[in-house]
């Protein structure tokens, strides 16, 4: 598309079916609304992709994709938009890749606010420039009201992970030492606070937010980095059973040490909820070896997404496959994974 050209504005307030209808209602609301904040190379039925990575001899494509029903899809610290591009930019990071390339697609209900939709794309862009990714393909879809809450957003990911460098769950050994890069629970507790249903107040924010560059600055300074997960929905408590199922061996954590907010503590003993399996939108668990730990925590230290990293915990060779968290009172407690779900529409 000739970004010069004139884009035609949509002068409605409000998402209608004729939107959907691939005519000209339709192509206004794509070129104002998202072509004009995303700006693709061109408006073909695919995006034609070139990178110097794609090159390097040894280099492997990684891709992934991901579906947001966030309620409410605007919330503090984020909206449904910055979760779409973070959460996947994140899935692509925790395994090694250097995220590169975004498709979106929109699953829009009839009535929803254009202004919505306007800062939805914006949302999207700022976290994608962060990230240092594009945007560069889509797609939107106009379903009857009461079929859809407003808007979802399902969004796929393309990076690259460089010769030589290999992250699984499966590589984790005794020993290793697991890092988590900061605070837990924030964005399960300021969505259940967002709601409004429980007469909440509180100051909570979601984290969301990119963890590509912690994720090279942690590989940069532990080569040997064996596995990463992003705790997003489960929360810790499932991201580190993934682990310890796939490696076969036990993982420890110490109560003592987890990065908890006093609020998100409170909100928690209020509901009758465990933090552990609160969803966070930027927060992730590596494993390293021991004698990189100190390393690699400094490294986190170092970048704004790591301030608060902190060593949780290891994994053991004793009870493989079961995560055990020493609790503060001397004693020990198996931390399962999440039956169920504590909240719904987090994420």
């Amino acid at each position: 598309m000739n970004m010069a050209a004139p884009i035609a504005r949509v002068k409605a307030d409000r998402v209608t079916l004729a939107h959907g209808g691939g005519g000209k209602a339709m192509r206004d609301l794509i070129e104002d609304v998202f072509v004009s904040v995303f700006r693709p190379d061109g408006l073909e039925d695919q995006a034609r992709l070139q990178a110097d990575a794609l090159a390097e001899p040894g280099a492997r494509l990684a891709f992934t994709t991901d579906s947001f029903v966030v309620d409410p899809v605007e919330f503090p610290g984020g909206d449904i938009g910055r979760i779409a591009v973070c959460g996947t930019v994140n899935d692509l990071a925790v395994g090694g890749a250097r995220p590169l390339w975004l498709s979106a697609a929109f699953i829009i209900e009839e009535g929803c606010e254009v202004a919505l939709l306007r800062r939805i794309a914006a949302s999207m862009q700022d976290a994608a420039d962060a990230a240092g990714v594009r945007i560069v393909t889509g797609d939107t879809k106009v379903v009857g009201k009461g079929s859809a809450d407003r808007v979802f957003v399902t969004t796929a990911g393309v990076g690259v992970i460089p010769a030589g460098r290999t992250l699984a769950a499966g590589r984790v050994r005794p020993g290793d030492v697991a890092i988590v890069n900061g605070v837990l629970g924030d964005h399960g507790a300021a969505i259940l606070a967002a709601r409004g249903d429980m007469a909440l107040s509180s100051d909570i924010k979601s984290d969301c937010q990119p963890l590509g560059q912690l994720m090279e600055a942690v590989i940069a300074a532990a080569p040997d980095t064996r596995a990463a997960r992003d705790a997003t929905r489960g929360g810790l408590a499932s991201a580190l059973n993934e682990i310890a199922e796939s490696a076969g061996c036990g993982i420890e954590i110490d109560e003592t040490v987890l990065p908890l907010r006093t609020e998100v503590n409170g909100v928690c003993e209020i509901l009758g909820l465990d933090p552990l399996y609160l969803a966070n939108e930027g927060t992730l668990v590596v494993f390293v070896p021991e004698e990189m730990a100190e390393a690699a925590l400094a490294a986190m230290h170092g970048i704004p997404a790591g301030r608060e990293a902190v060593a949780i915990g290891r994994a053991v060779e004793r009870h493989p496959g079961t995560v055990v968290m020493n609790t503060r009172f001397g004693g020990k407690r198996i931390v399962d994974m999440l039956v169920g779900e504590q909240l719904p529409r987090i994420c």
